[in-house]
């Protein structure tokens, strides 16, 4: 059976390919992985404001799945920073209430659900419309508030009420209450991040998050500091995620659903943006569809087992390659490793203290401001759209009272700074040399003064609403410098009705004048356009001529019809005019022969 009938179950085939010396390469690739998203998927779930239990669960179930049905062989799914921090975010009213966690559970299979159904109707492209520097501004800003977040707990403050409260609130309660701070806890989660930055600068491939844990376990029990106000995790369950069914209501649906919608889009523009980096290095070609089924199939297959939203981890994605991973096989093993820890090392759990995690969390934070690229981006111009959009993305993930809101901002804020860049048509004025060499030259629409005879103008791109405007302003300040306009379509993309219409009043306009208008490089789809908006009645048929394969053909066919049209044969003085005298060059003009006249480069 050929293996394009398991496309959507892209693990079969790489069952069915697969080799023996892979085998070691994805286990060794699985147990490094498996080291590094321990401490990390408990430390998420701390950020998610959920007991670390649920970040294990995540790791072993998502993960599974998503390797199993994604693209990439190489990302790893499950909890991430930026993901926790936005199912924070929209939890955060609900956390209070008795159904908190069946409605945690609801909204990851609405994330599931929506991120399946963005990749059954194919739409892999609308991750284009979350611009690079909103992710960058909206991670700076995930990172700045994941830190602020984490201070209570690295100084071990109790926070009354803390579920209702606003990070910046209770950063503000911190800071008036630092009289309160334990210093042994403060102590162990400096030894923490200590640790994992020596571990990094020694050997970027050692596990330093879980050896800044392990290390302050062993002061934990000798010194017997959970006495003296250090806080502990507490005992996790050592059992495999349990099948819990998720509980459906409208209520509940309407609750979580703008939440999950921002979740589903963010936590897609990680996947594919990981997978598609490392697809670059290992040369493999993403589906970004396919992604979308897969990260869906993980979320959704998740909820049932006590799993909140995921997506891929570009550090794990990242360890896991560079670990040698030959196929997904690595990531469905580093699942299966974690649900094995979970059984039978799950009791030792209860001794990690809170601050280490918090330690890890600040660590990650940090981590997660790539000010590389802010300062690529700023250098650029602090005041372009990619500028503007960073920081303002940047500046609603902190402030805004729900994150979902700064992803909307920052996307709203990305597609009308794109809209106000591409509301400028571009339009190439050519005109004929008035010297005694026939050239067609180039000018600035401002730089046409007088009267000529022929004016070629060139349009380019999409013309859309938000550019008719501009095109209407520019091609009203042409209608009295020529007798004779051919309006070169050739490379215009398409056109709308309100562009459309500016370009009926220009018609129109020439035409009331006394003037003409020729249009050249007209398409099959512009022109069934022209013949439905009666556009043909304005300039008649005869003014119309196609692309043609030929290089220049059309312009050429417009251009002897222009000759026609200014009555080049007749002079009142016995002299051809520059223009006519162009005009005999070009339409005589022989491709084949001469290679390219100097009068038609333009054209």
């Amino acid at each position: 059976m050929h293996l394009s009938r398991f496309k959507y179950i892209p693990l079969i085939g790489t069952i069915r390919n697969y080799k023996k010396e892979y085998i070691s390469k994805d286990i060794i690739a699985a147990l490094t992985v498996a080291v590094v998203v321990i401490p990390q998927s408990m430390a998420y779930a701390l950020i998610a404001g959920v007991n670390p239990v649920y970040g294990l669960y995540t790791a072993i179930v998502s993960t599974i799945f998503a390797s199993a049905f994604g693209s990439s062989k190489h990302l790893i799914a499950g909890p991430t920073n930026a993901i926790a921090l936005l199912v924070a975010g929209s939890m955060s009213p609900y956390m209070a209430q008795e159904n908190a966690y069946q409605l945690l559970f609801l909204m990851t299979f609405i994330v599931g659900a929506l991120q399946i159904l963005f990749g059954v109707i194919k739409l892999g492209k609308v991750i284009n419309f979350v611009s690079h520097s909103v992710i960058i501004g909206f991670t700076a800003g995930a990172g700045v508030l994941i830190a602020l977040g984490q201070l209570s707990t690295l100084l071990s403050i109790s926070i009354k009420d803390s579920s209702h409260m606003s990070t910046i609130t209770k950063f503000y309660y911190v800071l008036t209450h630092l009289s309160q701070t334990n210093l042994y806890a403060l102590g162990l989660g400096v030894m923490t991040m200590v640790i994992i930055v020596i571990c990094k600068r020694i050997n970027k491939s050692l596990p330093g998050a879980l050896i800044g844990i392990i290390i302050p376990v062993i002061f934990i029990v000798i010194f017997a500091l959970d006495q003296k106000g250090v806080k502990l995790t507490g005992a996790i369950p050592s059992t495999l995620p349990p099948f819990v069914m998720v509980q459906f209501s409208l209520a509940g649906v309407q609750a979580m659903f703008g939440g999950a919608i921002a979740i589903a889009i963010i936590g897609l523009v990680e996947a594919i943006s990981i997978a598609k980096s490392i697809g670059t290095t290992s040369r493999q070609k993403i589906d970004a569809n396919q992604e979308f089924i897969g990260q869906g199939i993980g979320n959704l297959v998740g909820s049932f087992f006590q799993n909140f939203a995921g997506s891929g981890s570009f550090t794990r994605s990242a360890i896991n390659y560079h670990s040698g991973a030959a196929t997904r096989i690595a990531g469905i093993l580093s699942g299966v490793l974690v649900a094995l820890v979970l059984v039978f090392l799950g009791g030792f759990a209860k001794f990690i203290p809170n601050p280490c995690l918090a330690g890890v969390i600040m660590v990650i934070s940090y981590n997660m401001i790539d000010k590389k690229e802010i300062a690529h981006i700023v250098k650029a111009g602090k005041f372009k759209s990619d500028s503007l959009a960073m920081w303002a993305t940047c500046l609603a993930t902190i402030f805004m009272p729900h994150l979902d809101f700064a992803i909307y901002t920052g996307i709203a804020i990305s597609i009308m700074l794109y809209l106000k860049d591409t509301n400028k048509v571009p339009v190439r004025i050519l005109i004929p040399s008035q010297g005694k060499d026939s050239q067609i030259i180039e000018k600035k629409i401002e730089s046409v003064k007088g009267k000529v005879d022929i004016l070629i103008i060139e349009l380019e791109g999409n013309l859309y609403f938000g550019s008719a405007e501009d095109l209407e302003t520019k091609l009203d300040g042409l209608i009295d410098k020529a007798k004779v306009f051919i309006l070169r379509m050739k490379y215009v993309t398409s056109v709308d009705l309100t562009s459309l219409n500016a370009l009926k009043i220009f018609f129109r306009s020439v035409k009331d004048a006394g003037g003409i208008v020729i249009i050249s490089g007209v398409k099959s789809e512009l022109n069934s356009l022209l013949k439905n908006s009666n556009v043909t009645s304005d300039i008649g048929e005869e003014n119309i001529f196609m692309t043609e394969n030929e290089i220049f053909a059309s312009s050429t066919n417009a251009l002897e019809k222009a000759r026609s049209a200014i009555n080049c044969d007749l002079t009142d003085s016995g002299e051809k005019s520059a223009s006519c005298t162009l005009l005999e060059s070009v339409t005589n003009f022989n491709g084949s022969t001469g290679g390219t006249n100097k009068s038609t480069a333009s054209l």
